[in-house]
């Protein structure tokens, strides 16, 4: 399994916190926070997810 480095959460008040991680082999992962077991990595997926987040008010704190 890949060993994923988290950052520190993006939270915004009254927001999800999201988490943003890399791998050894520099691959980027998203998280919400608390859930970083069902991350996103980077891909196409992931982008349409985090927009569908962001339109759901989800991640409006990122904008």
């Amino acid at each position: 399994m890949t060993e994923i480095t988290w950052e520190e959460p993006y939270c915004g008040e009254g927001n999800n916190c999201f988490r943003i991680g890399t791998d050894d082999e520099g691959n980027g992962f998203i998280a919400v926070l608390g859930k970083e077991d069902r991350y996103l990595t980077d891909s196409r997926e992931a982008l349409q997810q985090m927009i569908r987040d962001i339109k759901a008010g989800a991640a409006d704190h990122l904008l």
